[in-house]
């Protein structure tokens, strides 16, 4: 097996254990209330990479972390991810009929039932976080709310979607983008990785600083990559619609920069991302694989 199927099979049975679990733990269609129910899966299951939780197994491999904590804990982070996925789709922000190869959760449903899908997702993420269950000591696991709650609030995705909202029609710098994009973008994927280590033994401070500066550098690389993709690539590839940025009048690192530069500057960021992950010993591996997957995916 080369190294590259191998790592594919580590995908593949990562993506394995969490869809189990979120198939599991999302409450049944069948419960009342039942379409609220059938939305909050529809919005979750069957559809995405899941490149965050896999960034948190992959940080709870480099940290020697239990497999069980960081399944939820990546599952948490999904949720959210999620969520937020169904709120930006909606009229009032991205206006989007596509995601992840079907119909935007308002599309299928209703306005006023995403909008409630999105709250609901967000809760269940931190009642599955602080679960006595998850087998963390208590002072970590609240470590790990805060961690959470701070990727996800105005300091983190929620500010920077906010900023995004700003922009539009505008023209911001570089360092803006750059600004933003570490909170709408770079906060979760920070926070996955962070977390995912957080459920291992404690890294020393050096070592954590070099994890923090990985999760920041790819954070900002995913989003780099997805602004060329919807630049230069179909939806049928996608599984959202491309171009939406552009029809939006969005300034984005592929309409600041150029297609040719963002490329350039996407690879850039894994090369300080790989030299950050090259102080972390052979555990790192996956983190690095990972890496490489968020910059040069086709979607």
């Amino acid at each position: 097996m080369t190294r590259n199927a191998e790592f594919e099979g580590w995908v593949q049975a990562g993506q394995e254990l969490l869809e189990r679990y979120l198939q599991q733990h999302l409450p049944a269609s069948t419960l009342a209330p039942q379409r609220l129910h059938e939305a909050m899966r529809y919005a979750v299951l069957e559809g995405g990479k899941r490149v965050r939780p896999l960034l948190a197994l992959a940080a709870g491999e480099l940290a020697t972390a239990p497999l069980e904590p960081l399944i939820a804990v990546g599952a948490s982070v999904e949720l959210i991810h999620a969520y937020s996925l169904v709120h930006d789709d909606l009229p009032a922000m991205d206006n989007d009929i596509l995601r992840r190869g079907k119909p935007t959760c308002h599309k299928q449903f209703n306005e006023a039932l995403a909008l409630l899908t999105g709250d609901t997702l967000q809760s269940l993420a931190f009642q599955w976080l602080s679960d006595p269950r998850l087998g963390l000591d208590p002072a970590r696991q609240l470590q790990l709310v805060q961690q959470l709650a701070l990727a996800s609030g105005s300091r983190g995705m929620g500010g920077g979607q906010a900023m995004d909202l700003e922009n539009t029609n505008q023209n911001p710098t570089l360092p803006e983008l750059e600004a933003m994009h570490l909170k709408k973008t770079g906060a979760l994927i920070r926070a996955a990785v962070l977390m995912g280590a957080h459920c291992g033994p404690p890294l020393e401070e050096k070592a954590q600083r070099h994890l923090a500066h990985y999760a920041n550098c790819i954070g900002l690389a995913f989003q780099v990559v997805d602004d060329v993709l919807d630049a230069e690539a179909d939806t049928s590839v996608l599984g959202k619609t491309a171009g939406k940025d552009a029809a939006a009048n969005k300034t984005t690192y592929a309409s600041t920069m150029g297609l040719s530069q963002a490329r350039a500057f996407a690879q850039e960021l894994l090369e300080d991302a790989l030299r950050a992950l090259s102080q972390l010993g052979p555990r790192a591996e996956r983190l690095e694989q990972l890496a490489h997957f968020i910059v040069h995916r086709s979607h």
